[in-house]
């Protein structure tokens, strides 16, 4: 089986509570022990790109993502997402994708984040 990229750049997926301002933030991803318990055994590389609510995303990290996804060597490639404006990124690869050779790319998000053991 060919490899596989995951990109993570934050979004409902990664946010952690913070009990003392009792707000969602980003600390690490959980993506490694997400694949880790669901004992994952395909070849997957992680990268975290960036840490960020989809909502503070601008066009200078959308770009980020389309580079990084044009230059991975993997052409099987999964990006973690916010789903407020996962769709702007999505309309952001297929323009920044189209002249490139063919890869699938999945976008992928949360309505609730994983460290709530609830989550989807």
């Amino acid at each position: 089986m060919d490899p596989i990229r995951l990109f993570v750049t934050g979004g409902t997926f990664d946010k952690q509570y913070n009990e003392l301002t009792g707000t969602l933030a980003f600390k690490d991803t959980h993506v490694v022990e997400m694949l880790r318990l669901g004992r994952c055994r395909l070849d997957v590389s992680v990268r975290t790109l960036m840490m960020i609510d989809s909502l503070d995303m601008t066009d200078v990290d959308r770009r980020l993502i389309v580079s990084a996804c044009r230059d991975a060597a993997e052409d099987r490639i999964v990006v973690t997402h916010g789903t407020d404006t996962m769709v702007e990124t999505a309309r952001a690869l297929a323009a920044g994708m189209a002249a490139t050779n063919i890869k699938t790319i999945v976008l992928t998000g949360a309505m609730v984040p994983y460290a709530f053991w609830s989550s989807d």
